[in-house]
């Protein structure tokens, strides 16, 4: 199996071991360092897909601090989870008259009708997971899609169960069909894991949406129909292992034991935190949720200035207990590179 290092050295004692291994250290900033100042007195409006999810809320708290020191006015809405909550904030968003739109965390396709709204009426958007396409000119009318490589994570997840598991893995994957890119990386976990010898057991979809009330009876049903052939848990997402446990828990299964449970993103406090108590998720590939709403603020700077877009795509990061615990008590990857200088020197702040 090939191997994987990310970040350099930046993060790498997260990894796991056959993945590649380093000293912690402080990075160079492999980002922009060029670009326009700061727009002066911007209001800008964040329509978040559903701010109980770790990695929406996370990118968000980046934006927040961002707008800060960029020197703009932020107002979030919230989608709350609905395709309708969601349709709800892109009009509310439009009567606050701002000067840019980030849509964080749900499909632009999706709404695409309510997004026409914003092109039309030459209010600059970037955005965060709203698609396959990263980087430039995304469809939609979006400025910059931000996101790490989606493949690349769910290559990682799907590697780390067959790393842990070898020739006897058998996994459950979840995903959600209301977001093409929940399909693309889910698709991409089973190839990856059934071209390395393993075993998909069952390709579950359920809503992220509806977690909550889902997961529980869904893990009762799927542990009842697989027993012990169910070694891995796999999801696109950490907010499907939010509610797990205590069905893991009811059927007697430890902490640690299986199904271990994989994420392919975001890096969620609550994942962190499950995965350095050892409590039904052993890793997830985590990305740098709060430089990511840096860069969405330096983007839509750009936007609104007439620049052209940065290109920058982030790295991820394999997150796993070991790595946890020499990493002191934070519950969120924040990678060790200077990159709020970076973006403040580039604004002139």
């Amino acid at each position: 199996m090939k191997k994987r290092t990310f970040l350099n050295a930046m993060l790498a004692t997260t990894m796991l071991a056959g993945f590649g291994t380093a000293t912690i250290a402080e990075t160079a900033w492999d980002g922009p360092t060029t670009g326009p100042t700061a727009a002066e007195g911007k209001s800008i409006v964040v329509v978040a897909g559903d701010l109980k999810n770790g990695g929406i809320l996370g990118v968000t708290t980046g934006v927040e601090e961002a707008a800060g020191k960029i020197g703009w006015d932020v107002r979030v809405l919230d989608g709350a989870g609905s395709i309708q909550g969601r349709t709800a904030a892109i009009g509310q968003a439009m009567a606050l008259k701002p000067d840019g739109v980030i849509i964080n965390g749900f499909d632009a396709v999706e709404q695409q009708a309510a997004l026409e709204g914003v092109v039309g009426a030459n209010i600059p958007m970037v955005a965060w997971h709203s698609g396959p396409k990263i980087g430039c000119d995304a469809p939609g009318g979006i400025f910059a899609n931000v996101s790490t490589d989606a493949m690349t994570v769910s290559e990682v997840a799907a590697e780390w169960a067959m790393e842990d598991g070898g020739d006897s893995v058998g996994a459950v994957i979840f995903t959600d069909s209301t977001y093409q890119i929940a399909i693309d990386k889910a698709d991409r976990i089973k190839e990856t894991i059934e071209a390395a010898g393993g075993k998909v057991l069952e390709y579950v979809d359920t809503p992220i949406a509806d977690t909550s009330s889902r997961m529980g009876p869904l893990t009762t049903s799927l542990l009842q129909k697989h027993g012990d052939s169910w070694t891995h848990a796999l999801a696109i997402n950490d907010l499907y292992f939010d509610f797990m446990g205590p069905a893991l828990a009811a059927a007697g299964i430890p902490g640690d034991g299986s199904p271990k449970a994989g994420s392919a993103g975001d890096g969620s406090e609550a994942a962190f935190q499950r995965i350095r108590g050892g409590q039904y998720q052993t890793i997830t590939v985590a990305e740098p949720l709060n430089l990511q709403g840096w860069q969405l603020v330096d983007e839509l700077n750009r936007a609104i200035q007439g620049e052209a877009c940065s290109g920058y795509v982030t790295s991820p990061a394999l997150v796993t207990q070991d790595g946890l615990a020499k990493l002191g008590d934070s519950n969120q990857f924040d990678p060790d590179s200077p990159y709020r200088e970076a973006y403040s020197s580039i604004w002139g702040k």
